[in-house]
């Protein structure tokens, strides 16, 4: 019913806008009595056996939401209800910013993807933490970032303010120093900067462990364009700061083999065109590593065997975004399913 229907429809409009509308409709039909649990019966699988435990934290399935679909988290509740074993939002700074100049989102049809410079559109963490304060069982992780105005010299106070204000209301942490929406962020990838701010983050998490309350899990999330040698650093740098694991991957700044003519957009690139490399980097990390770290793999997500195939190459976790734009919410039931036949 989805993409026969739903999606030719909203495919007709500015992608950024049809965003905000989807929020508005499915915050609106939530609200109804009985719609809330006409989503979980159409799309959730409740299967013990898909229950899985990662750094520390039990998932009731493996499958995700990225950060940046619900940046401000103003729908983790609903979003939940199609099936999700976690959200993850932000990508937050602490002080609010429109982001890049509209228009900032574009679809590529014939690619199936998208390319965004949104450039980390948000309200401000303190917006974001009185919405959280109202969870109430779904498992939650923290994107956090850097003000634009902020320079990088700098960059360690931003990510602090983030992780000590939302600290008692998310499940875990993700370091994002892989968008390309944000001026000279990726630098932040580099050994130095990146094995300081990972310290001083895991430095404070130990400060805020105490006899009830273990420390939350840190993860990085880095680009799909880093060459083998940086991904052999960032496996270094994860053993040095210890911190939990790595998200595989963020979006691409490559253009190879496109078709749609919005190709000659800047920003990152997600989707489709990001399936095969994702793997591979989610693969590389896993056997270099000697899976001595958890990955969450995204990138291309778009079909149950997709999914699968990020699984088996190393993966512990996985997570949707474009895939879920594209292929609708029965995205998620079909993982699930496929993951337990192949129990």
């Amino acid at each position: 019913m989805y993409k026969l229907l739903i999606r030719p429809i909203l495919f007709w409009f500015d992608p950024e806008k049809v965003h905000y509308f989807t929020f508005s409709l499915i915050r609106f039909l939530s609200k109804i009595p009985g719609f809330s649990s006409i989503f979980i019966l159409l799309y959730s699988v409740n299967d013990k056996r898909l229950e899985t435990e990662v750094f520390g934290l039990k998932f009731k399935n493996p499958v995700g939401l990225a950060a940046g679909f619900d940046k401000d988290a103003v729908l983790y509740k609903e979003l939940s209800n199609f099936g999700f074993g976690f959200i993850e939002i932000g990508t937050l700074t602490p002080k609010p910013q429109d982001g890049n100049p509209k228009k900032r989102l574009f679809r590529l049809k014939e690619d199936g993807a998208i390319i965004n410079r949104m450039g980390f559109n948000n309200k401000g963490v303190q917006s974001a933490i009185e919405r959280l304060k109202q969870n109430n069982g779904v498992l939650i992780g923290g994107n956090i970032g850097k003000n634009k105005l902020t320079p990088n010299e700098n960059a360690v106070d931003d990510y602090s303010i983030c992780f000590d204000a939302l600290y008692d209301y998310v499940d875990y942490f993700v370091v994002n120093v892989s968008s390309p929406n944000t001026p000279n962020l990726r630098e932040l990838q580099e050994k130095e900067p990146l094995t300081k701010l990972l310290q001083t983050l895991q430095s404070k998490n130990e400060q805020r462990k105490n006899s009830k309350n273990k420390a939350k899990p840190i993860l990085l999330k880095i680009a799909p364009d880093l060459t083998n040698e940086q991904l052999l650093d960032i496996i270094d740098i994860v053993n040095t700061t210890k911190i939990a694991g790595v998200i595989a991957t963020n979006t691409t700044i490559s253009r190879e083999g496109l078709q749609s003519e919005n190709k000659v957009e800047t920003g990152g690139l997600s989707g489709k065109p990001l399936t095969n490399r994702s793997t591979e980097v989610i693969r590389f990390l896993s056997e270099k590593s000697n899976k001595s770290f958890p990955i969450i793999g995204v990138g291309g997500i778009h079909s149950a065997q997709d999914a699968i195939d990020k699984l088996d190459a190393g993966a512990s976790l996985i997570q949707l975004y474009t895939g879920f734009i594209y292929e609708g919410p029965a995205l998620i039931k079909a993982i699930n399913k496929k993951i337990l036949e192949n129990l």
